[in-house]
């Protein structure tokens, strides 16, 4: 890479130290003069050499003058002197950026550099902040809205204890809303929020907090544009604005897969230096009705049973997912059904190819090429795509599409460690019927190095569109005249249904689509290529916490 020229140096003062101190277009970095003993510090970021520090203009948060210090009180005791004229400077800036930090991490620091002369420092504070205007996408005015119910309750305290100072220091104006009910900032969204004022979204909870305000805007997004969500064939139309997450919630799945972290500061750096990650988005049907949008995970079965028990014990808090989850494993119900789904195409990788999405994919980044170059096909490639349907019936513990890694930090790998965040497809999982030892081993490798589809009861498929039909449903024409003719059997029919033991008729599970249960059991999922786009990079490497000028260099 060539060298950018500097658009200032000059020979500044940290902490009585005179420092190398220099600005160009892509980084600010300043190095030690005289020889210091090495720095270590539990922090990673800004301490790759010691004396030496680097840091990409794009991720300095903001730049303020320091106001001169108040003159030395006479309290009548002895007082240290300064030894030169330079460590009695009383110009100074600071400079707030973005510290990486283990796990992820990333905390605001500060570096204040002292100098001999006003102009000098005048001169530095307007040049950085002629250089954080030149990026424009940052974002200016935020719209947020806050879950004061999920998780432990905590979200309005992590949002202005954590969060609102952060995004004061960066001058960004926001406008607060406490949602009051369930749906409550969706419906704010879809109706009265004026959205051209804003350059974001943001929301402060969990994955439930989330699903609303996706759904809100998504929504939002296409009753502008004229889109009939109903239609199963239609293409939706992108977001324009970007939607940050403050996790304050249970899982926080989503901030985990993105971010790599459920922490609240670092989420609110990444809105702040205008981050932004694209996501797809599964759009669900049951005929012709739309039902709901899914991000995360669709799951029917085990996972389906799982959220449906757990309903019933929300006074539990979060324990309830622990004691419904061992409730379903030991019932072990398994579900007949047919699951007909379109195999992606092209070099989208396999969900055993171990190819984790991580910041920069190469194949979200493909997927987002085709995107524009297919965008005048897609009549013509939905008729043609119709003899390629794959066709599955049997009996499964578990039907699960992930439409992302679904990590989380009892799950680090996730239910699909190579699922991808923006390349058109979901990762289809088919849990057939099999023994409860069997089912845990499955289970156990969530948790591990293992791979969770070595099984030969679990297949796995790369999708971009899929449907499910219970089996229930396939016979209900046939039960309806076989009670028709015999009128005494009618009752008993009804109680086979409900009942496992009887052994005539299957009972049904529920859909777990993004924590949220589905009415409906037959559905038809399409998976809608990079539809949202968040305040985020997806998961950095580590090569980047390791070496922060590798950043600098990118």
């Amino acid at each position: 890479m060539e060298k950018q020229s500097s658009l200032l140096s000059s020979q500044l003062c940290i902490q009585r130290r005179q420092y190398e101190v220099t600005l160009n277009s892509f980084f600010l970095a300043w190095k030690e003069i005289q020889t210091a003993k090495k720095y270590t510090g539990r922090a990673i970021y800004g301490a790759f050499k010691a004396g030496s520090h680097c840091v990409p203009v794009f991720e300095i948060i903001a730049v303020q003058e320091k106001e001169d210090d108040a003159p030395t009180k006479d309290t009548g005791k002895w007082q240290k002197v300064p030894q030169s004229p330079v460590h009695s400077s009383q110009h100074a800036f600071t400079v707030f950026y973005v510290e990486r930090m283990r796990q992820h991490c990333w905390r605001c620091s500060d570096v204040t550099f002292h100098c001999s002369e006003w102009a000098v420092c005048l001169l530095w504070v307007q040049t950085i902040r002629e250089q954080l205007a030149l990026l424009t996408n940052r974002p200016k005015s935020l719209l947020v809205y806050i879950n004061p119910y999920g998780g432990k309750q905590r979200g309005k305290q992590i949002y202005d204890h954590k969060v609102a100072p952060v995004f004061s220091r960066a001058s960004i104006s926001t406008d607060v809303i406490v949602t009051e009910c369930a749906n409550h900032a969706r419906d704010h969204l879809k109706t009265d929020a004026d959205l051209k004022k804003y350059d974001g979204v943001v929301c402060v909870g969990g994955d439930g907090m989330f699903s609303e305000i996706m759904h809100g805007l998504v929504s939002r997004t296409q009753q502008d544009a004229g889109v009939d969500e109903n239609s199963t064939e239609g293409t939706l139309v992108p977001c324009g604005l970007r939607i940050g997450i403050i996790p304050a919630g249970s899982t926080d799945c989503i901030c985990y897969a993105t971010v790599g972290s459920n922490d609240p500061v670092t989420s609110a750096l990444h809105i702040i230096v205008g981050d932004s990650q694209p996501m797809d988005v599964c759009s669900v049907h049951s005929d012709v009705n739309f039902l709901r949008y899914s991000v995360s995970l669709l799951g029917y079965g085990f996972y389906g049973d799982v959220l449906t028990d757990s309903e019933r014990k929300r006074w539990m808090g979060p324990a309830r997912y622990d004691i419904s989850g061992v409730k379903t494993f030991l019932s072990h119900r398994y579900y007949e059904g047919t699951v007909s789904f379109l195999p992606a195409e092209g070099n989208l990788g396999t969900p055993r190819d171990k190819i984790q999405c991580r910041s920069g994919c190469t194949i979200c980044q493909r997927s987002s090429s085709d995107k524009l170059v297919s965008k005048d096909e897609d009549s013509v490639s939905d008729a043609e795509c119709r003899d390629m349907w794959t066709v599955i019936r049997g009996k499964f513990l578990a039907i699960n599409a992930a439409s992302m890694s679904c990590a989380c930090p009892r799950s680090p790998k996730g239910l699909s460690p190579s699922a991808h965040l923006a390349d058109g497809t979901t990762d289809l999982i088919l849990v057939r019927k099999c023994s409860r030892l069997d089912f845990l081993r499955h289970l156990l490798r969530h948790t591990n190095k293992d791979d969770q589809f070595d099984h030969s009861f679990v297949e796995v498929y790369r999708v971009r569109q899929f449907s499910f039909k219970p089996r229930h449903q396939e016979c209900d024409s046939e039960m309806d005249l076989r009670e028709s003719g015999a009128g005494g059997k009618r009752c008993f029919s009804q109680i086979c249904r409900e009942h496992r033991a009887c052994g005539c008729m299957p009972v049904q599970s529920n859909w777990n689509c993004d924590g949220e249960i589905l009415p409906h059991t037959a559905i038809q999922v399409r998976v809608h290529c990079q539809l949202i786009r968040l305040f985020a990079r997806g998961i950095e490497e580590q090569s980047v916490f390791e070496d922060p000028y590798a950043l600098c260099a990118i």
